[in-house]
């Protein structure tokens, strides 16, 4: 079952807010970090890499946590917690209209390090539940 994300949350992140994501170790400990993201509809889009700790996190166990909480109002928060997908397809295009978002620069302008970096992933989360007072 999924959950909506009220108009007040949409407008939120559709502006250049930053979220946590928080993915399962393997131990079951919790792995957080702080990502750009783009809505789509409900759903939630994150870019990152294959090679990087929170892909292999979400390839063994796509159960996330993501904390909204916009720096200019730090007592409002919401919590979608939900379950990913992942697929390569449209990885470079997304990480591009991110950096737009956030820097407003190409990615490769922003991060020139980022030729080196290994195939993107996108990381589209479905909300099952949405908490919090926003």
């Amino acid at each position: 079952m999924t959950a909506a994300l009220s108009d007040d949350l949409k407008q939120l992140l559709d502006s250049p807010v930053f979220v946590t994501l928080t993915t399962v170790q393997p131990d079951g400990s919790p792995q957080a970090s702080p990502v750009w993201v783009k809505r789509d509809g409900d759903d939630l889009l994150i870019s990152t890499t294959v090679d990087r700790r929170k892909a292999a996190n979400l390839r063994r166990d796509p159960r996330v946590s993501v904390v909204v909480q916009p720096f200019d109002a730090p007592y409002s928060y919401a919590e979608i917690r939900g379950s990913v997908s992942l697929t390569t397809e449209g990885g470079q295009e997304l990480i591009n209209e991110l950096s737009h978002k956030y820097t407003g620069k190409p990615y490769a302008e922003f991060n020139p390090a980022a030729k080196d970096d290994a195939q993107r992933l996108v990381v589209r989360i479905t909300p099952r539940k949405v908490v919090g007072r926003i």
